[in-house]
């Protein structure tokens, strides 16, 4: 690993050349962003790969619901669609990616959830077709400086905290760790249950170094998992685990601690899945009788589709619901954004 990022040095700091005149560009004004009326969060990170943004974004849907018309906006990734687009009925993962298309399922009544390439863009449709529309919440957006938002939510996952990390394609950050500097608060995401006070110090220390705003932790908390398409009754104590993260690290650890994994499918992030796979899967469980298979909930809203009917017929399937938990200090990341929102209205 250490002589393949040496090999890969040279391209990144030419990634770094690269990346460092473009910010420079949009902090000096030479590079055109906009501003809006309505308030706009932007959810993102430094790192490819999964951080948790999506239960972060499902967060903010639920904190603000009640008291605002809220509206997602994400760029779609993997889906064979174009443009701007709103979230409907005749919907799939393929149409709106496959995160937009789960907070569709669990949230079209409580938030409008867009996709579209182009931020600058698509807002002033959201805004146009939806003039009461009150907060928009961007996904995965602290690299698309065409759009200045009014909060900047940076998000390092514990396991692989940007400090520690170097630039595509040595390591896994899309820029410099400067970078960090734009956010308006850092939230350390797949925190270990037992994480002391010691650690978070010294985590908080490291990423001050980048940035001096303020530092939130938080964990999963998995839910119990949940049958689709009325295909399975009970869990049984035996699992096949189906996954397509960046990271299944967390959900693996947490599911052999939980029950008895015998296989454990990984996919790569943002799968798009097949019927041989369906097929890999009805072989797997059919081998093991008395077994259940579980997936996330990323992954169910592309399985529990009609195409997939057929096969996934009389199998026990089951999603795993997750949710960020923040540690100690969640009523003041909330009042952080209520707070922020309330001024600009």
């Amino acid at each position: 690993m250490i002589v393949l990022r040496v090999l890969l040095f040279p391209f990144a700091v030419l990634y770094d050349l690269v990346t460092r005149v473009r910010n420079k560009l949009y902090d000096l004004g030479l590079k055109p962003t906009a501003r809006f009326e309505v308030p706009v969060i932007s959810v993102g990170n430094l790192a490819i790969g999964g951080t948790g943004k999506t239960p972060v974004v499902e967060h903010l849907i639920r904190l603000l619901h009640a008291d605002y018309e809220v509206a997602t906006l994400s760029r779609g990734y993997g889906r064979n669609t174009k443009g701007f687009r709103i979230g409907n009925d005749e919907d799939s993962a393929l149409t709106l990616g496959d995160e937009p298309f789960q907070l569709y399922r669990k949230f079209n009544d409580k938030a409008l959830i867009t996709v579209g390439e182009e931020r600058a863009f698509a807002i002033p449709n959201i805004m146009d077709q939806f003039p009461n529309t009150g907060v928009v919440v961007m996904d995965d957006a602290f690299q698309h400086r065409k759009v200045t938002p009014l909060i900047n939510l940076l998000l390092t996952d514990f396991n692989r905290p940007f400090y520690h990390d170097v630039l595509l394609p040595a390591g896994r950050l899309r820029e410099s760790r400067k970078g960090a500097n734009r956010a308006d608060a850092v939230v350390v995401t797949k925190c270990p249950v037992e994480i002391s006070d010691d650690t978070m110090m010294d985590i908080e220390k490291a990423i001050r170094k980048y940035c001096d705003k303020p530092v939130f932790f938080s964990k999963i908390h998995y839910g119990n998992p949940l049958p689709f398409r009325q295909t399975a009754q009970g869990m049984g104590e035996k699992v096949i685990l189906v996954s397509g993260l960046a990271n299944a690290s967390p959900l693996v650890t947490y599911m052999k601690k939980n029950f008895a994994v015998i296989h454990h499918l990984d996919f790569p992030d943002h799968h798009i899945y097949t019927r041989n796979d369906l097929n890999k899967i009805r072989k797997l469980a059919e081998a093991v009788p008395d077994c259940s298979i579980v997936t996330t909930e990323k992954d169910a809203a592309k399985l529990d589709v009609a195409s997939f009917e057929v096969l996934t017929a009389g199998l026990p399937f089951f999603y795993l619901p997750i949710e960020i938990e923040f540690i100690k200090s969640g009523q003041d990341f909330d009042e952080m954004v209520l707070n922020a929102i309330q001024r600009v209205q």
